[in-house]
């Protein structure tokens, strides 16, 4: 149906103010636009779902579900992708509604209409007709015949066809932009979905082979695929999940299935086969099982211990991860802490062992693990994620004197918030003193620019200390990104409104100079609630006038009348 029928009265199937909920005003109106120009052809109305063709810069496809407040669907535009519920899906519930139930109960729509016309038919009439269709349109012959395959031909000849169909949908042929990724994806899950059917009966043994040569085209087609929605990741799983279905009814040799899962997990370009010995247990069985581990054991054994030679090479993450699959099996938690020791080549892999270690009750061990992985990396520059674990553990073990050791020493080669927050609660006001003096230290030595560094940081822990007269003479005598002027600004406006606005003048001018008006107008609101009425007209007088050419601006400024209560925060 193109058009509104002017005649039609029935009850409305979509609640009016739950779609303008849904899309938003401005979106609701440009729907409404579309279903008085006559945008909207209803294919299909059915009790809870209406199918809809909306022209627009495409004819898109439009589906609604539910009635009254409860609405869902899609639409296959763009910014139905992006941003959900769009107009073309409230023009189609508008023609929804005023098409009536009547209609949907005599069948009204295309799709009706085609499908009595196809009943009508005989099946000789329909076969050509589709086939018809197949030899003018690529992917639909590959769709029929991937689905008629597995009815008909040997084994031999059935995986033949079956991998050309595969061959076909993977090929890329040249790059696949966003837009055309999602139907490259949905023929490459077609081909899927018929090597699904063999994979759980006599034919299991072809299923597996043609599920690891989709793997195998699908992770190189990815280099040519904009994947931005991860339909790569999705078909991968879903290739691995036929080819696991496959392997536990085939039942191939357990020793050659686990070699073969070792060298893809070790080697392959994805994680596909990532943890395959858990994925794979039932279909290994306990031969498989423990040639798996002896592959994976052989190789750990090969590889040095790890500590402060990041050139060292070697599978180190791969093999630990297999082998502690193993390990947690047992039960074994000397064993899967010795595989988490065998790198230990930078502060990152000594928390991550620590960390292991006291999530498993042995906290002992795991500060013994956090010392040492400071003292090995003392020399270089401190790893804060370490420093403050260590601390805290020391903390609780009564070692509070160490544990201020450690954070000084990270705090006076890379000072920060986080680490100056810890020592503050450890050391109190003396610490605080020792802090500030250091970091003013630091500034008159001219360490650091006076944009950032021990500037920023002096800055941040005075307003943190809610000492602002300290702050705004660091901030004069250092210098401050707007960003950090705003946020002493803030921080103080009560105590000093007169710096507080100067700052909020200045951003106000360099947010108009960029177009940033709604920043601009954010901070005007603030403006107008720490100065009388007649100081803040006089100011917005003078900016409309030096700012007049910028009409957005000016409407903005306009249309809500600063200090008033309408104004944003």
């Amino acid at each position: 149906m193109r058009g509104r029928n002017s005649n039609a009265r029935a009850a409305a199937r979509f609640d009016v103010s739950a779609l303008r909920k849904l899309a938003g005003g401005k979106v609701f109106e440009r729907g409404k636009d579309y279903h008085a120009d006559g945008q909207v052809e209803i294919l299909s109305l059915e009790p809870d779902r209406v199918l809809a063709q909306v022209a627009g810069t495409d004819d898109y496809r439009t589906v609604l579900t539910g009635r009254g407040r409860k609405i869902g669907g899609e639409c296959s535009c763009p910014a139905f992708e992006d941003w959900g519920f769009c107009k073309h899906m409230v023009a189609t519930a508008l023609a929804a509604n005023e098409a009536g139930d009547d209609a949907a109960a005599d069948g009204m729509g295309a799709a009706a209409r085609i499908r009595a016309h196809l009943k009508a038919k005989g099946v000789d009439a329909l076969v050509d007709m589709i086939a018809g269709f197949a030899e003018r349109d690529p992917a639909l012959f590959r769709k029929l015949d991937m689905a008629a395959a597995p009815k008909h031909g040997d084994g031999k000849s059935l995986e033949a066809r079956l991998r050309r169909a595969i061959d076909g949908a993977t090929r890329t042929g040249r790059y696949v932009d966003y837009g055309a990724a999602a139907a490259w994806a949905d023929e490459v899950m077609a081909a899927l979905d018929t090597v699904a059917e063999l994979a759980s009966g006599e034919r299991a043994g072809v299923a597996l082979r043609l599920a690891e040569h989709a793997i195998d085209r699908i992770e190189s087609a990815i280099e040519s695929i904009d994947d931005s929605d991860g339909h790569g990741g999705t078909l991968l799983e879903q290739a691995r999940d036929i080819h696991v279905a496959a392997c536990r009814a085939a039942r191939p040799d357990p020793a050659t299935l686990a070699r073969g899962l070792f060298d893809r997990e070790l080697a392959g370009q994805s994680d596909t086969f990532f943890r395959a010995a858990a994925v794979y247990a039932d279909a290994l069985g306990d031969a498989g099982l423990t040639e798996y581990r002896r592959l994976a054991l052989e190789a750990w054994e090969k590889l040095p211990p790890r500590t402060k030679a990041p050139e060292i090479s070697g599978d180190y993450s791969q093999l630990e991860g297999m082998l502690d699959f193993f390990a947690e099996r047992e039960g074994n938690l000397n064993e899967r802490i010795a595989l988490r020791s065998k790198d230990l080549s930078s502060p990152w892999r000594y928390l991550r062992l620590a960390e292991f270690c006291l999530q498993n009750g042995r906290r002992d061990e795991a500060l013994r693990h956090a010392e040492e992985g400071l003292w090995v990396f003392e020399d270089g520059q401190p790893d804060e994620r370490l420093t403050l674990f260590a601390a805290s553990l020391l903390s609780k073990a009564g070692r509070k004197a160490d544990a201020e050791s450690h954070l000084w020493r990270a705090f006076e080669k890379t000072p920060s918030l986080d680490l100056y927050e810890r020592l503050r609660k450890l050391g109190g006001t003396a610490a605080r003193e020792r802090t500030l003096a250091l970091l003013e230290a630091r500034l008159l030595a001219g360490e650091g620019g006076p944009w950032f560094g021990a500037s920023d940081l002096l800055i941040r822990l005075l307003i943190r200390e809610k000492m602002f007269d300290a702050a705004w003479s660091a901030l004069d005598r250092h210098g401050g990104m707007p960003e950090l002027q705003q946020t002493l600004a803030d921080a103080s406006k009560a105590s000093h409104p007169g710096k507080a606005l100067a700052v909020y003048a200045k951003l106000v001018e360099e947010h108009a100079q960029f177009g940033q008006y709604e920043e601009a107008h954010r901070l005007i609101a603030r403006m107008a609630k720490l100065r009388d009425a007649a100081q803040q007209t006089a100011y917005l007088a003078d900016l409309k006038e030096r700012h007049r050419r910028k009409r957005n601006f000016m409407k903005l400024l306009e249309g809500r009348r600063s200090g008033s209560a309408s104004m944003p925060p």
